[in-house]
């Protein structure tokens, strides 16, 4: 049976009258966000539930993938303003030439900067719960120098030593770790496990120094 999904660019959609009223909703979204765009889909699709245009149910997640797909290939949103983290690349270096070689050590030559919490008595560090908010934090991170990392690799056993590590590699006296993840079941099982695995591995691995864990969004509040 042939496969009649549509494929490539389509010019010709002309989507139907309740289809333009939820695209209307996600231009309200993307225009709310312009400032951390590009988005996730699902982050438009929360944007979308928060808003009261849909319902949290797997069949209104599968409605805003399609429809999304769509308005892209149509040219109704531009691409830039979603962005996929299921891509994996693993592209090989190259330069066109000397000269591009060198532009590319200037290049990395204006990013030169010192650790920013270097000599701090405290360092901090943030979790949040999806890789696909690790952006929007950070571009409120970084000017800090402060890490961002993404609590599905905290899943595996590694990612948790190597927070332990990092608190004892430092010299800091103490170290704030905030988390960001929703308030369900899912979100306080990833701070507590998170909380208790790596105040243990520092424990062997950072003794004297202090980890502390703190929910920075959602509160129960």
């Amino acid at each position: 049976m042939p496969n009649r999904r549509p494929r490539g660019y389509q010019p010709q959609w002309k989507p139907r009258a309740r289809t333009c009223e939820l695209l209307t909703a996600v231009d309200r979204v993307l225009a709310c966000y312009a400032a951390q765009l590009p988005l996730t889909i699902r982050q438009v699709w929360y944007s979308l539930i928060s808003d009261g245009v849909l319902v949290k149910e797997e069949r209104t997640y599968k409605q805003t993938v399609e429809l999304l797909g769509m308005a892209r290939r149509s040219g109704r949103i531009p691409w830039e303003a979603l962005r996929d983290d299921t891509e994996i690349r693993a592209e090989p270096v190259a330069y066109d030439g000397p000269d591009d070689f060198r532009g590319g050590l200037r290049r990395a030559a204006l990013d030169y900067r010192l650790d920013r919490q270097a000599g701090q008595p405290v360092r901090l560090e943030i979790v949040c719960e999806t890789a696909g908010m690790v952006p929007q934090l950070v571009a409120v991170a970084d000017p800090y120098g402060v890490p961002v990392y993404s609590g599905s690799g905290f899943k595996g056993l590694p990612a948790k030593r190597g927070a332990a590590l990092r608190a004892a590699a430092d010299g800091h006296r103490a170290v704030r770790v905030f988390v960001v993840s929703d308030w369900d079941q899912s979100g306080v099982h990833l701070f507590s496990a998170l909380a208790e695995d790596v105040t243990a591995f520092a424990a062997v691995d950072a003794p004297g120094t202090e980890v502390v864990f703190e929910r920075l969004a959602v509160t129960e509040q």
